[in-house]
Parts: structure tokens; sequence; C-alpha cells
């Protein structure tokens, strides 16, 4: 069962890099999903509903940091707590 009462509101706007000012912890205490064009993603590093984006990691390149590179994917955006 999920208790929707203790879980905060999701935000338009969010990423799972903690060094990012769209970094909420509090969410991440929580199990969430993400939909794209309705298909189930589980690889998404960020999103924003508002404007139809999510980012993913790219397989293989880095950036100078040697963190993955991310690509940008467009369309209908839903989160929701799983």
């Amino acid at each position: 069962m999920n208790d929707t009462a203790s879980q905060p509101a999701l935000p338009d706007h969010l990423s799972s890099n903690p060094r990012s000012p769209h970094y909420v912890k509090e969410i991440f205490e929580h199990n969430i999903g993400i939909r794209l064009n309705g298909k189930e993603r589980n690889d998404v590093e960020e999103y924003c509903i508002s404007e139809g984006w999510i980012k993913i990691a790219s397989p293989k390149a880095l950036d100078r940091r040697r963190q993955p590179l991310l690509m940008k994917l467009k369309g209908t955006v839903e989160a929701f707590y799983i």
C-alpha cells in the first residue's frame, strides 16, 4: 500500500544528480516512475514535464569529469509514485 499523504508532490523539473539545483532529496526516499510517450522508462536522469523532455545517460560517451553525457528525448512526460 502506498501512503500518498506522506509523499511530497512531484515537481515539474527533477534531477537525480545531487549537484543539480533541481535535485530534491525527499523525493528520492520514495520510488518514482517516469513515462515518456506512454512507455515506462527506468533510465531517466532528469525530466521536465512542462517542457516535455527527459535526459538519459549515453552508453559510452563521457564528459571531462568522467560523467556520462546526457541525451535529451522529447515527448509527453508523466511522473508518478510506484
